[in-house]
Formats: structure tokens, sequence, C-alpha cells
């Protein structure tokens, strides 16, 4: 059954850090390029960060420096480690395939509050 588990959200104060994982119950996961989503409150979600076969890695402007995506294919997870945190960063969490997206898991709630 094809599945994905998000976890390691919480709250946090500006400037912290968390890290984020997401197991992927799904075949091949080695040859699937993934992503982290985040939907932001009253807002769509959009990709904050991929990470394609290869390991090649690219973010979105608004967390670029200051997160980092990373895999590991044995266990197939992905991982967002999120450093300086903001405001802006609150929301849920999600990861999925780039394309050919899964069923979405529950995601993993951030928020970031003095």
């Amino acid at each position: 059954q094809v599945q994905l588990v998000e976890s390691g959200g919480g709250l946090v104060q500006p400037g912290e850090s968390l890290s984020l994982s997401c197991v992927v119950s799904v075949p091949f996961f080695n040859m699937q390029s993934m992503a982290w989503y985040r939907q932001a409150p009253g807002k769509q979600r959009e990709v904050v960060a991929k990470i394609f076969s290869g390991g090649t890695s690219n973010y979105a402007d608004s967390v670029k420096g200051r997160f980092t995506i990373s895999r590991d294919n044995d266990k197939n997870t992905v991982s967002l480690r999120m450093n300086s945190l903001k405001p802006e960063d609150t929301g849920v969490y999600y990861c999925n395939r780039l394309a050919n997206l899964l069923d979405w898991g529950q995601g993993t709630q951030v928020t970031v509050s003095s």
C-alpha cells in the first residue's frame, strides 16, 4: 500500500530549527523525485524543496540557504532540515512525489511564533 507518513513538526521560536522526516512506502523509491510541500494558513500548497533521484536539490527562494532536503534510499525516507525559522514558515508540511502525486499523508504542523 502506497503511503506517506510525515513527522517532526512542532512549535518553535523564530530563529530556531526543526527537522522533518517522511517515510515513503512506494516501489522503486530511489527512482522517484520527491518534494516537501507547505500549506500556510489560507494559502495554497506550495513546493519548498525538491530532491531528484540523483540527489540534486533545489529550493524555493523563500527558504534558500535555510532549508536542506535530503534522502536515504535505503530507508525510503526524505528529510527536511529547517534552520533560522521565521513566522512565515508556519504551515502544514507534506512530502510527496514531484510529479504523479500520491495520495497525501496527514502532514506535520510547523508553527513558528514567539
